[in-house]
């Protein structure tokens, strides 16, 4: 019987090349692998519904399942994770020394939808009792359309977020990647331009203490058409995502030749281990869901969803029980 043949988007990571090398199989599937940057896989696949198997944004996922349009049902395997305290730069002659001193100002995003745009606000409310509503909110092209409640300044900026930034039209930009100008600056010892937090893994981990959470970024998805016709799929992109996270994990623990060109990498694994338990990076439904439930509760407040949606509702169900 001949194989199922699909697509898949995807970063490549430790998270997903055993499955691209064939060291890794779903039974009964022959994948065409499409790696490439996530903002283009995202819009890819939310315009144009281009892939089988995708890679999708967590906070696009959670505005679209919301309001029921969303192409895609996920699965919960978590391809990316990142905190994003070290995702906020600022302009530093505004006087802004804490998050509090974010009130009010000016602040760009390359999307209001982004999921690190959505976790960053929703720390912020959470845990600074920042007002993230008196913020203006300035934005890149959003991957798909959203419309906003009142009381939301949401607009596009119309031009290049870090220039701006530079130029000193934004207070402070968040953003996945660190801007151009960030440390540097014309005769200024530590440059116009800096992160919030310096010591952004102090914060991190302290944050990650005070909640548990390892920020979810991205999830992986079955165009629901395609999980239609082969019902069996989900289930079996989870098992073998979860094999391609036991052989990464353990490939980091490899002393006799290292895996990965950082020196002290097995050191380094010790630590997180010790920081966040055994398993750094979980998936799984159960696991978690308080965490999602998290992650709707801020799309809520932040306009993007109507209101609050059963975690449930992203995932397909054949994946729900299944261990991480």
């Amino acid at each position: 019987m001949p194989k199922l043949r699909l697509s898949f988007a995807c970063t490549a990571s430790d998270r997903t090349r055993p499955l691209m090398e064939g060291r890794v199989a779903v039974p009964g599937v022959d994948f065409t692998f499409l790696p490439g940057e996530p903002e283009d896989i995202f819009r890819r696949a939310l315009r144009d519904r281009a892939f089988d198997v995708t890679e999708l944004s967590m906070g696009s996922h959670i505005v679209t399942t919301a309001r029921g349009d969303s192409p895609y049902v996920g699965v919960p395997i978590f391809l990316s994770r990142a905190f994003r305290h070290s995702a906020i730069y600022i302009r530093t002659d505004r006087g802004i020394r804490t998050a509090a001193d974010l009130a009010g100002r000016t602040i760009g995003l390359p999307e209001y939808q982004q999921t690190a745009a959505l976790w960053v606000r929703g720390f912020l409310r959470e845990q600074y009792g920042v007002d993230t509503r008196g913020i203006r909110w300035r934005t890149g092209a959003e991957r798909v359309a959203i419309a906003l409640p009142p009381g939301h300044d949401v607009q596009p900026l119309g031009r290049d977020l870090e220039a701006a930034l530079a130029d000193g039209t934004l207070d402070a930009l968040i953003a996945p990647r660190a801007p151009a100008g960030l440390g540097q600056g014309q005769g200024q010892a530590q440059g116009s331009i800096a992160r919030l937090y310096p010591d952004y893994r102090a914060e991190e981990m302290a944050w990650h203490k005070a909640t548990g959470f390892f920020p979810i970024m991205h999830c992986l998805a079955v165009r629901k058409d395609v999980a239609e016709q082969h019902p069996w799929l989900p289930l079996e992109l989870h098992r073998a995502l979860r094999q391609v996270k036991a052989l990464s994990l353990g490939e980091l623990q490899l002393v006799n030749l290292l895996r990965v060109s950082l020196p002290w990498i097995a050191a380094a694994y010790e630590d997180q281990a010790a920081a966040m338990g055994g398993d750094p990076w979980p998936y799984g439904f159960g696991r978690n869901r308080e965490e999602i439930a998290a992650m709707i509760r801020f799309a809520v407040a932040d306009g993007l969803a109507a209101a609050p949606i059963p975690p449930e509702a992203l995932f397909h169900p054949s994946t729900l029980a299944e261990p991480g």
